[in-house]
């Protein structure tokens, strides 16, 4: 393919033959194609399935159908419209041509006249033949030089503006809907339904107007320059191929000369580096393992003294070891997931570049770019300290003095493993020991609902349909009402935020509830009200960290995340919670949430995604629920083990590094050998490829010039037939 101007004839051609029109079908997208070339594209179609309903246009890609389905597809092609226009323009080329019917014998003989009906142009024996035939005796015939001589007269012979579905009808419709032209006939057998039908005859003026055929031609004519410029650009192209081919053959034998020259550095390279990467290697862990040892005696330490306490200690003495030591067991864990929750392990190996593994193991398929790159293998210590799943739910029967059957809606754990009741139905708050044993009781002026820890001494508790809050004091085993606090709206929910703070829940009519953050004196700190009709079933929880709050909506089964701005940040609502009530977060900020006519316990963790959900079992309709959070001193002794085994897996990595310095050093040297009988192969690969990729590409864009030269035609062809209609052709 040399580069050259693309010219292109300028008679109509099909743009599938690239030939002369020869027996013009129209489709409904307006490309016309010879009737054979046109079936045979249908034949091809119809092989690709069982059932054919309709084509692609060659050119377009539009759909097309002939309009009577039924047919065979063998003859399809002839049910589309003849293009009698495009005939008589093709009249043009016809005039210095041989007689049709004798070409096809062999006998080159002038043509004399041109039949307009049959459209073929005849020598004077065909022409007296076709006179005396019976079909063809009233044949319309002109000379050849009155065709030459006055082409208009053609133009509106050859027009003959009837229908091609029913013979001698008048076309007096268009529908805009198929794009097609059609008479009376067509109108009420197949357009009678259609959106847009034109009459033909009174709006021929206006769409003569709107139509502006030159400003179409012109834009034809800038789209086949435009086409022309994509073949030319395509030819130039195909002449920077070959110099393409020579500069990558040089180049493979470049870069064959810098690997060997590269494999020579590489080899010093990995005995000097590896040598330092295992001294700096072996300072560091020294120096990790003692950090990690002295870690690991502060935590043996901190639950030698706890388990002391709880031997031989006073329960005031146990309270301030548990607290003290509960916020030590929060830092330890925050440290080992930060620093010493995986072992950093370094692998020291050759990075070697896709292109030299794949010449290592004689493959030539993934050649390349040469690359290095280093990386970091970690090896991950599993340990059980992390926040676990519960597994059951334990039924204790509790059986305390009382007036009526109680109805506990309130529960939290007092410091020394005690347990906190609100018995509704009672009016009293009962005291518990950690084995769940009866303590004593406190009846109050009206009925307790939910209840949270303040301090190591007081305790806040919200009455039922009251807008108070009773606030009492716990100090051995004695309870006794301190003081109440005033709310502005009935308090439906109430959970400690620590520092004395507490979030509490109400309703504040017209379907809004609000929660708010006050202190222990009362004072609101701040206030965020939200969509939805408040019940004394809602429960409230905050996170160990005070940053979020949990609220449980019994009437939307939802629970609802807000950030202490306000701001929702998810909503969890999944089928299998109904009525939720009671919600508690343990100390790795994991939520669970209480579905009182679901009968189960839904664990979340902190970002609202389900961890597990566990059945009630014989509860029935379960309401409050609190976290134990004093398995501490379990948690200790695993936080050991885990650092144990953190050093222990340090030591293995040292003892390591001498062996893989001299096994980089072996590795070395084999590599060379297989790159270096590979590197032939990789040569006369290349080439061959290089060469593969040249032809198949100068193929491809042989294939797109000549689809494009395709279009090129049916544009032509299309422009041609417009200018010669606006030129002679009549206003419809």
């Amino acid at each position: 393919m040399a580069a050259a101007k693309i010219e292109i004839e300028e008679i109509p051609c099909c743009p599938i033959c690239l030939e002369e029109f020869n027996i013009p079908r129209q489709l409904p997208c307006s490309h016309s194609f010879c009737e054979n070339c046109l079936q045979s594209h249908i034949t091809t179609e119809a092989t690709k399935y069982s059932k054919l309903c309709f084509f692609k246009c060659p050119v377009c890609r539009t759909s097309a159908s002939p309009s009577i389905k039924d047919r065979p597809t063998s003859e399809w092609a002839s049910l589309f419209p003849a293009k009698t226009v495009l005939q008589s323009v093709l009249t043009k080329s016809k005039v210095d041509r041989l007689c049709d019917a004798c070409n096809t014998e062999a006998d080159a003989v002038p043509a004399e006249g041109f039949c307009v009906f049959c459209k073929e142009v005849m020598c004077v024996d065909c022409l007296k033949l076709h006179r005396r035939q019976k079909i063809s005796k009233d044949h319309t015939i002109i000379s050849v030089e009155e065709l030459a001589s006055n082409p208009e007269s053609a133009m509106k012979l050859a027009e003959g503006f009837t229908c091609s579905e029913h013979d001698g009808e008048d076309i007096k419709y268009y529908c805009k809907d198929h794009k097609v032209d059609c008479c009376g006939t067509c109108f009420f057998e197949g357009h009678k339904m259609c959106s847009t039908i034109i009459d033909l005859k009174k709006e021929l003026p206006t769409l003569l107007c709107d139509s502006k055929p030159d400003d179409t031609i012109a834009d034809m004519k800038k789209f086949e320059i435009y086409l022309k410029t994509f073949m030319e650009m395509n030819e130039a192209y195909v002449t920077t191929l070959k110099p393409q081919v020579d500069r990558l053959t040089n180049k493979v034998r470049e870069v064959r000369k810098k690997i060997n020259e590269a494999l020579d550095q590489l080899e010093i390279l990995v005995e000097t580096e590896g040598n330092r990467i295992q001294k700096e290697e072996v300072i560091r862990i020294h120096d990790e393992n003692h950090q990690c040892l002295s870690l690991l005696h502060a935590v043996r330490n901190s639950y030698c003294l706890l388990e002391a306490v709880n031997k031989y200690g006073s329960n005031l003495q146990k309270l301030i070891m548990s607290e003290k030591v509960r916020w030590q067991l929060q830092s330890y864990s925050s440290l080992v997931e930060k620093k010493y929750e995986k072992t950093d392990t370094l692998m020291m190996e050759v990075e070697f570049a896709p292109p030299i593994q794949s010449m290592m193991s004689l493959s030539l398929s993934a050649l390349g770019n040469v690359v290095t790159t280093a990386s970091s293998n970690r090896l991950p210590l599993t340990c059980s300290w992390r926040p676990r799943m519960f597994k059951k739910v334990d039924v204790i029967d509790l059986n305390f003095p009382a007036d009526d059957i109680p109805w506990y809606t309130g529960i939290t754990f007092l410091p020394g493993d005690r347990v906190l009741l609100a018995d509704n139905y009672n009016k009293q708050c009962i005291l518990l020991s950690s084995s769940y044993q009866f303590i004593t009781s406190q009846t109050l002026a009206y009925k307790p609902w939910k209840v949270c820890v303040l301090d190591d001494e007081e305790v806040a508790v919200s009455l039922y349909n009251m807008n108070t809050i009773q606030i009492l004091s716990v100090v051995g085993d004695i309870i006794r009402p301190v003081r109440t606090i005033k709310t502005k709206y009935i308090c439906t929910g109430i959970a400690a935020a620590g520092k004395g703070e507490m979030v509490v829940h109400g309703d504040c009519g017209n379907d809004k509830s609000q929660w708010s953050l006050i202190n222990s004196r009362g004072d609101v700190k701040c206030a965020h009200k939200y969509d939805t009709t408040c019940y004394h079933y809602n429960y409230v929880a905050v996170n160990t960290r005070k940053t979020r709050v949990y609220i449980s909506v019994f009437n939307m089964d939802s629970l609802l995340c807000f950030d202490m701005n306000g701001r929702k940040q998810f909503t969890y609502s999944p089928d299998n919670l109904r009525k939720p009530c009671g919600v508690a977060v343990d100390r790795y900020d994991n939520i669970y949430v209480v579905g009182n006519n679901s009968d189960n316990i839904h664990q979340l963790s902190p970002d609202g995604s389900v961890i597990k959900v566990v059945n009630a079992g014989k509860l029935g309709y379960p309401c409050a629920i609190c976290i134990h959070q004093m398995e501490m001193i379990a948690d200790m002794k695993k936080i050991e083990s885990h650092l144990k085994k953190f050093m222990e897996s340090n030591d293995s990595s040292v003892n390591s590094l001498e062996k893989q310095v001299n096994g980089l050093i072996i590795e070395m040297g084999n590599v060379r050998k297989k790159i270096n009988d590979v590197l032939d192969e990789f040569e006369k690969h290349m080439k061959t490829e290089v060469n593969r990729i040249y032809k198949e590409e100068v193929i491809r864009k042989q294939d797109e010039n000549h689809q494009c030269l395709s279009l090129i035609h049916a544009v032509k062809n299309s422009h041609c037939l417009l200018e010669a209609i606006d030129k002679y052709g009549s206003n419809l």
